[in-house]
C-alpha cells in the first residue's frame, strides 16, 4: 500500500516529537558530551521531519540533503552573532538557532540525517508497487527495433 502526501504530513509532526522527547530525555540523564552530541543529531532528526512535513513527496536522499544544509546554514549563521542575540531574548530561538558556533555540530548533523535517509529510502521502497517506478527516476523512451535488412 503506497504512503500517501498525508499520512506523511501526519507522521512527521509526531516524528519530530519523539526526537525532542528523546533529546530531553537524555539531557536529564546526561551532562556531557552524550547530551551535546546527541542533542544535535536529534536536532537535525526535527529537521529533516520537517522538510519532510513541507514536501512529502520528497526523494530520501534529497530530504537529507535539505536538512543536513539547513542545519550547516543555521550552525554557520551562529559566526554572525544574530543567533546568539535573538537567543538572549527568547528560548524558542535559543532552541532553534543556538547560541555559538560549534564546528563538531557540522559533523554530526549529517549523523542525525543518514539514519532517517535509509528508513525512508527503505519504507518507500516497500510501500512502492513492484511495477511502478520511482517518482524521482526518469523512465527511458522505448527503443524501436530497426529493420537492418537490405
Amino acid at each position: 500500500m503506497p504512503i500517501t502526501a498525508r499520512t506523511v504530513r501526519l507522521l512527521m509532526p509526531v516524528a519530530a516529537l519523539l526526537f525532542l522527547g528523546l533529546a530531553l530525555l537524555i539531557r536529564v540523564v546526561d551532562d556531557g558530551a552524550l547530551r551535546q552530541y546527541s542533542g544535535t543529531a536529534l536536532y537535525a532528526s526535527m529537521v529533516w521531519a520537517g522538510v519532510l512535513f513541507l514536501r512529502p513527496g520528497m526523494a530520501p536522499v534529497r530530504a537529507g540533503a535539505v536538512a543536513t544544509v539547513f542545519c550547516w546554514l543555521v550552525e554557520c549563521a551562529q559566526l554572525t552573532g544574530v543567533p546568539a542575540e535573538l537567543s538572549a531574548r527568547s528560548l524558542a530561538a535559543r532552541l532553534a538557532l543556538g547560541v555559538q558556533f560549534d564546528p563538531v555540530d557540522l559533523v554530526w548533523y549529517p549523523v542525525g540525517v543518514a539514519p532517517l535517509v535509509v528508513l525512508h529510502q527503505l519504507v518507500r521502497t516497500r510501500a512502492r508497487p513492484a511495477s511502478q517506478p520511482p517518482r524521482d527516476v526518469v523512465p527511458t523512451p522505448a527503443v524501436r527495433a530497426v529493420d537492418t535488412r537490405p
